[in-house]
């Protein structure tokens, strides 16, 4: 467990080696802060335990708890240890990025480790008076967190993106893919193409995908005329893509993998004929910036979040640790975002106002605008962005919010 120390003043420039950035470029981030209360960001250390009672007393079982009565106690469940630990740094680098932005006098934040023992690290959490948790990452984290979080009426907002641990408490920040192959699939289709084919790795993600994609096509009036499953080796790729050429023809062709594979692929599938076929990808390639590199994949276009804020952010968090974040970070900033803007109107020491979350009108973020449904996922909106000799650019711009 580790609480974030913030006090005193902070200047937050987002810079390459400490230049000043110009005003312009900062302003995405302070149009979000500007949403937000603004006060200098402290951390009031927890109270001090009272001296045992006498032995002839009834003990008193509040003793040693956290009180804090101006201030709301927020979780943040995250491996610091194990092999998801860079991941989990990131995104605690991330809150705290947040915090200081925010300047947020009324959330106070601390860290638990789930690298070991996530049900160990919710049971403290929860019994350090938490109202609040803010992760865990992955989805067994969640099962192991969320019932100890359910039974003291403490709402999960995770990180995760698998949607089987979604509802009765939990909200999920992470990316769908199934929202990305929707947006990817219906912008192609808007603009004439209607014969669809893909590629989807075997394993959960390639299932959702695929599963996602038959549906989609079919939503939007076009036809699936293959569907191929491979897993991550060579010379599966190239069978895959392989057979894909053998059975049929085709105007569309998702890749719904890694931009790696998408490199790998891509080349195989235009000397097995398809020279003409659009390539269509899904969020995962949006970590890849090797993509503009292929001939192969010029004018394929990929759906995701909006990048921009993301690499200010990025940059920032450069200039004060030192490396780069993983792109999951925006997840952590994020998440207090949210938190900031509900904690107006939330009194300390009451339960967390879960039914906020739940705003039609959803929330901005680092990532763009984005709300949770009755299910607990998080709806999305995505930009589409085609792939060029010299990067990616937008050609389908992310809806700026949800309207009622």
């Amino acid at each position: 467990m580790a609480e974030r120390s913030l006090a005193g003043q902070v200047r937050f420039d987002i810079a390459a080696g400490g230049t000043p950035t110009p005003r312009r470029i900062l302003q995405g981030i302070v149009l979000i802060g500007a949403m937000l209360l603004a006060a200098c960001t402290r951390v009031v250390p927890p109270a001090q335990q009272p001296a045992p009672p006498p032995k002839t007393q009834q003990p008193d079982v509040t003793q040693g708890l956290p009180t804090d009565t101006e201030r709301h106690r927020i979780a943040l469940l995250v491996p610091m240890s194990g092999t998801n630990a860079g991941v989990g740094r990131s995104l605690a680098n991330a809150t705290t990025m947040a915090l200081l932005d925010t300047k947020t006098e009324r959330l106070r934040v601390t860290t638990y480790d789930t690298g070991r023992n996530p049900a160990e690290a919710a049971r403290k959490a929860v019994a350090e008076g938490n109202k609040l948790i803010l992760g865990p990452l992955t989805a067994d984290e969640v099962r192991a967190v969320a019932p100890i979080a359910r039974a003291a009426n403490i709402p999960v907002l995770s990180y995760s993106n698998d949607e089987s641990v979604a509802g009765n408490g939990v909200y999920l920040l992470g990316y769908s893919p199934e929202q990305s192959v929707s947006r990817v699939v219906r912008f192609a289709r808007a603009r004439g193409l209607s014969d669809f084919a893909a590629l989807v790795p075997r394993g959960v993600y390639g299932e959702r995908a695929g599963k996602a994609f038959l549906s989609e096509v079919k939503a939007a009036g076009g036809t699936v005329v293959a569907m191929e499953t491979f897993d991550r080796s060579a010379n599966s790729v190239q069978s895959a893509v392989q057979r894909l050429s053998a059975s049929s023809s085709y105007d569309a062709l998702l890749i719904a993998d890694v931009g790696r594979i998408a490199l790998q692929a891509a080349p195989l599938v235009r000397t097995a004929g398809a020279k003409d076929a659009r390539i269509l990808g899904t969020e995962l390639w949006a970590t890849e910036s090797g993509l503009s590199a292929s001939t192969a994949l010029r004018g394929a276009w990929y759906a995701g979040v909006s990048d921009g804020l993301y690499r200010t952010l990025a940059t920032k968090y450069r200039s004060s640790y030192g490396t780069a974040p993983y792109r999951l970070a925006s997840l952590g900033y994020d998440s207090v975002l949210l938190t900031v803007r509900i904690a107006q109107d939330w009194k300390p020491g009451s339960a967390f106002p879960a039914a906020r979350l739940r705003d039609a009108e959803g929330f901005a973020g680092i990532d763009g605008a984005f709300r949770f449904g009755r299910d607990g996922i998080a709806e999305r909106a995505l930009e589409v962005q085609q792939v060029g000799a010299s990067g990616s650019t937008v050609v389908d711009a992310a809806p700026k919010g949800f309207g009622r």
